[in-house]
């Protein structure tokens, strides 16, 4: 780090902190104007990466002590007064962030537990600045209850919750999801096997995927009845076609000199497929699987809007939709927000264990 880039470092830690303290002080204008420097001299410094992991830690410790300060001066109305307080908290994070990732020579577990803790610091001010924003402007809770007002619902709504989640999650999308993406694997490999099934099979995948999950809904429901395998059955017709596609198109990413080669040492079809053609495909079986992943979850909430035994996430958000109960339809989503994303990193954190080989997954050294 040069004396220069050192010095825009400081001054724009300093101006956003005299822009934080003036903020709170009252003094609005005069803090929106050390604000505006100290953006200046942040763009200046991130322009020559300037970011150093003490200098982080002083920004993190003075954005949550002002995230702290401002959500204790909310009382039902945002003075003016806020603003700029909420723009330097803001500004601080941002440094931080930036001081961070740019950070060079740190231990290998303090980089690996930083590598998560930013993106969970995006979420908490995500968070934070919905519950300042719909308290200080003092928006209807119909229309968008507070965080706060989400997370005490889900506390005294555990048991409503748990039992959604295990009819909407575990019995509908998670066994539609092992079906859906099982059989589309099986007749991929068939696909491969027989090149006259993939001109017959894959239009026909084509033309299921692009009917609508509002028309294939009712039907399933009429076919296999109110309870979960309707909804298992909306989830297999979704998941399969990408599952079948992504498949195909990993089998036949090998090149020919490489199958040529096994066939130099007498490999019958199924070693070159096992050695050779399944561990080629396996980042586009990954990617279908994460896709799925959601798409599964999606299916089978929006498969319980047409009908379903009196549990299920998707029988929740549209019962309390019309209560008007905004704040309980919230801490549904987050059980699906939660269940979706806790799929979704398992599988990703699968794939770089089983891919570790694949370019996309190496660690690059600085």
């Amino acid at each position: 780090m040069t004396g220069f880039q050192r010095t825009i470092a400081t001054l724009g830690g300093l101006a956003a902190a005299a822009a934080l303290v003036i903020a709170f002080i009252g003094s609005g204008e005069a803090g929106i104007a050390l604000l505006a420097a100290s953006l200046v001299l942040a763009l200046a410094g991130m322009r020559h990466h300037f970011s150093l992991w003490p200098q982080a830690r002083v920004d993190l410790v003075a954005s949550l002590g002002g995230m702290a300060l401002l959500l204790s001066r909310l009382d039902g109305d945002m003075p003016t007064a806020s603003w700029p307080l909420l723009i330097a908290c803001w500004l601080f994070g941002w440094l931080a962030v930036e001081k961070t990732m740019a950070a060079r020579n740190l231990p290998k577990a303090l980089s690996s537990v930083l590598s998560l803790a930013v993106p969970v610091f995006f979420g908490a001010w995500i968070i934070f600045a919905w519950e300042v924003l719909t308290i200080g402007l003092q928006i209807p809770t119909v229309l968008l209850p507070p965080p706060s007002m989400i997370a005490v619902r889900f506390a005294e709504s555990t048991s409503i919750l748990w039992a959604d989640f295990q009819q909407t999650v575990i019995k509908a999308a998670l066994s539609g999801y092992i079906l859906g993406c099982g059989s589309a694997f099986m007749v991929a490999i068939l696909i491969d096997r027989v090149p006259f099934l993939q001109r017959g099979l894959l239009p026909v995948g084509n033309f299921v995927s692009a009917l609508p999950i509002v028309g294939i809904a009712p039907i399933m429901v009429m076919w296999f009845g109110f309870d979960w395998q309707s909804k298992a059955a909306v989830v297999v017709v979704m998941t399969f076609f990408p599952m079948l596609v992504n498949t195909v198109a990993g089998l036949q990413a090998t090149q020919a000199m490489e199958r040529d080669l096994l066939r130099t040492y007498a490999s019958s079809y199924f070693q070159l497929l096992i050695k050779l053609r399944l561990p080629t495909a396996a980042p586009f079986i990954f990617n279908a699987l994460k896709i799925n992943s959601t798409l599964a979850l999606i299916g089978a909430i929006v498969a319980e809007f047409f009908g379903t035994p009196i549990v299920g996430l998707g029988f929740r958000i549209s019962t309390e939709v019309g209560r008007m109960n905004v704040d309980m339809v919230w801490a549904e989503i987050v059980v699906a927000a939660l269940a979706g994303s806790l799929s979704y990193g398992l599988l990703s954190l699968l794939e770089r264990q089983v891919t570790f080989w694949h370019p996309s997954n190496r660690r690059k050294t600085p």
